[in-house]
């Protein structure tokens, strides 16, 4: 089962943050450089996402709205029943991050990785990740006033503001500048991943720098790190289930229904992290635990499935293209900002 070196690099970061963590001016500087590090990662969102082929992608609709309701409502819902394990297994401040982490966006090279080894839809797989990740940038934020709004996770009408500027902005004026731009992107996909990468790790060690500071790490203990890992456990298994045989149920073919579940089982580390970021201020360390765990998860689980779907019987009877046609994939790796299959 596959551990994504980029976990590796970000639970490294972790351990500087823990070791160095930026203080008092150095702390003032890495905050700004982290903010217009998620400013600069948004905008690469924007200019890399083709809105022809999103547009193409609406003609599968009955799957992309079964992904957004896998994705938007019964992620949540699941999330709020995870309420009254606190105080028995999590801890407030753990639950936040747990019911943070079902509010995200699915990922989409994952998505896309799974589904071409399982032999399924792989250019629905493209279409609804990125319908997924564009819709989180407005939707994830409203749910997670709505639902943590009151509960200690810090939002607020100014936390709106903040989103607005730091993230729909740079996006929109990514989309906007995408036919001057475009080409130069694609060229130079790899460095500008390296980029990405970067500013999701700057991200993390500001986060965890300020938990440092604030001592918050002496709140998690191993009993409560054991129960997390058990509770996101069920909550996956639960979600595998549900879209593999809720596909089933609404009429989808062997394709379609592997699309869905590699899909709409998924949180995106790479939109999560920034959001939170914003979202979370100060509580932020904390806050992207969950989703953290989930991810190597989420990874090692799928691999294990894709590999069973691609010896099923019906993929031989029911072939489909593995793999994505050259366009759309690249726009689509790139859309998450690394070539790494957990993003």
């Amino acid at each position: 089962m596959p551990i994504d070196p980029y976990v590796l690099l970000l639970l490294g970061t972790v351990g500087i943050a823990a070791l160095l963590p930026a203080r008092d001016t150095a702390a003032d500087v890495a905050s700004g450089a982290s903010t217009a590090a998620i400013a600069f990662l948004f905008f690469l969102y924007g200019a890399r996402l083709s809105t022809r082929e999103a547009v193409d992608g609406l003609r599968h609709w009955r799957l992309h709205v079964t992904v957004l309701v896998c994705t938007f409502v019964i992620f949540p819902v699941l999330g709020l029943a995870a309420r009254g394990l606190v105080p028995v297994l999590l801890t407030h401040p753990l639950y936040q991050g747990l019911l943070f982490l079902t509010l995200v966006p699915s990922t989409i090279q994952s998505s896309i990785a799974f589904t071409s080894i399982a032999r399924g839809n792989v250019p629905a797989a493209i279409c609804a990740g990125s319908f997924s990740s564009l819709i989180g940038i407005v939707l994830t934020p409203l749910l997670a006033a709505a639902l943590l709004g009151g509960n200690g996770g810090g939002f607020s009408a100014d936390s709106i503001v903040k989103i607005v500027l730091q993230l729909l902005v740079p996006f929109v004026a990514g989309q906007l500048l995408r036919r001057w731009i475009g080409e130069f992107i694609a060229r130079h996909k790899k460095v500008l991943g390296l980029v990405d990468r970067g500013s999701i790790l700057l991200v993390v060690y500001t986060a965890f720098s300020e938990g440092m500071v604030r001592g918050i790490w002496h709140q998690v203990s191993a009993v409560r790190l054991a129960g997390l890992l058990a509770v996101e456990a069920v909550l996956l298994a639960v979600m595998l289930v549900l879209t593999w045989y809720g596909a089933k149920a609404l009429g989808f073919g062997r394709g379609d229904r592997i699309a869905i579940q590699f899909a709409g089982s998924k949180k995106s580390l790479a939109s999560g992290l920034p959001m939170a970021s914003v979202l979370f201020g100060a509580h932020a360390s904390l806050a992207v635990l969950p989703l953290m765990l989930f991810h190597q998860m989420q990874l090692m689980v799928c691999a294990v499935i894709a590999k069973r779907r691609a010896h099923d019987p019906e993929a031989q009877e029911d072939p489909v293209d593995p793999a994505p046609p050259p366009a759309p994939a690249a726009q689509s790796r790139s859309a998450v900002g690394t070539g790494t299959a957990g993003r």
